[in-house]
């Protein structure tokens, strides 16, 4: 380890200890740091020296932001001028370090997004960021930052850039490498954006996903498939999900329903995701009539032994054979790597958290109301399809609730 890089660990080391006893000293620092990293951007040839540098950078702001939130706008009179010249200059092995401090800066903002950040927001639309894979994961974030954080002023002054913006999500789920992060783009599109302002390109979505689904189906485009339509279903209601499937193609909704989310459930994974499908999922059985009185009926049980399912048993990851070789994507050519900051880490968001707490209290409580519209229909609909396990584990759920 080189004398400044174990001077820079070493403070960081120091930063973490100390935490908020070290911020009168962080403006200092901060104008060292920024100009430390002019300088060594015209030769970024110390990996590790750069990395920790940045890492430096997101704790003092994550240290100082924490106990003065307002204090955002210091760091960024500080360090935007100096990004700046980065991305003018294509810094190719800086850049993703500056969208993710860019990230936690933005995020830090409680109201709007500052203009400062709107005038670089057509810019991170370009298709030549997007060439680079070690680009990607910090620019969705930062995308997705920009949506969390003013998803009213994208729609109200920078209308014309949504088409970019769904641009930027079908060249990622084209990819099975980057489809995940298509998914993260979408998702926060659906979750923040005003319905009005995508309404248009709504079936142009669900069309480009079930182009991907017929031509490269895999076990991960699925899971993140399922956790998009669920959040799709609690944004905009069970009957809209099942119209927009039904507009692409008479009967979709229940060939979906038969040959995906329910043999399939059962692979996602991660407590927010599983939430998301449960609560999703208990709209459709609840809050959806074509599930009640038309041909799709006979789908409602086995959907809801899914959702038990989903509740109550292990996570399947099994994974196809043929999915376990890495499929190489053409990248010809140097590609700097993506590099993660830890102190830059996002928390984890949980869309559904204000609306639901349990999804299982959830779930026993949507069926009984339910019940009390359709008399007579749920106990008989359970009674005579649900295996004993299942009528078991609901017995229990129903009992929660």
């Amino acid at each position: 380890m080189s004398k400044h890089l174990k001077i820079l660990v070493d403070e960081l080391v120091s930063f973490s200890l100390l935490q908020e006893a070290i911020i009168p000293y962080i403006p200092t620092l901060i104008t060292q740091l920024t100009q430390k990293l002019l300088a060594v951007s015209k030769n970024p040839s110390k990996p590790h020296f750069n990395h920790y540098m940045f890492e430096a950078i997101c704790l003092s702001i994550r240290i100082t932001c924490k106990a003065n939130p307002a204090a955002v706008v210091n760091f960024e009179e500080a360090l935007f001028l100096v990004f700046t010249e980065i991305l003018q200059n294509d810094v190719q092995e800086f850049i993703p370090y500056v969208f993710q401090v860019m990230s936690l800066l933005l995020e830090t903002h409680k109201n709007d997004i500052p203009s400062s950040y709107m005038a670089l927001f057509p810019h991170l639309l370009q298709p030549v960021l997007w060439e680079r894979t070690g680009n990607i994961p910090a620019l969705v974030r930062l995308l997705q930052a920009f949506l969390e954080r003013g998803s009213n002023t994208i729609a109200s002054a920078a209308a014309d850039k949504i088409p970019g913006l769904l641009g930027v999500f079908q060249k990622l789920i084209a990819s099975k490498a980057n489809d995940h992060q298509g998914f993260y783009l979408l998702n926060s599109i659906i979750e923040h954006m005003p319905p009005e302002s995508v309404d248009q390109y709504r079936k142009q979505i669900f069309i480009l996903l079930f182009q991907r689904l017929q031509n490269s189906k895999t076990t991960k485009f699925i899971k993140s498939f399922l956790v998009f339509i669920n959040l799709y279903c609690i944004k905009y209601g069970a009957l809209a999900l099942q119209e927009i499937f039904d507009g692409i193609q008479p009967k979709m909704f229940g060939m979906v329903l038969e040959k995906i989310i329910i043999p399939e459930i059962q692979k996602v994974s991660g407590n927010v995701e599983k939430k998301i499908c449960a609560v999703g999922i208990t709209k459709l059985l609840t809050e959806c009539p074509p599930m009640m009185d038309t041909e799709y009926t006979k789908l409602w049980t086995p959907l809801l032994q899914s959702l038990i399912g989903l509740f109550e048993l292990p996570e399947d990851d099994t994974i196809p054979d043929e999915e376990h070789f890495i499929d190489i994507e053409d990248t010809p050519g140097y590609q700097t790597a993506f590099s993660q900051l830890a102190f830059a880490g996002k928390k984890e968001h949980d869309p559904v958290g204000q609306m639901v707490n349990n999804p299982k209290i959830h779930l026993a409580q949507s069926l009984h109301k339910l019940s009390t519209a359709c008399p007579g229909r749920v106990p008989s609909m359970v009674s005579t399809s649900l295996n004993a396990e299942c009528d078991t584990a609901l017995n229990g759920i129903l009992l929660i609730g």
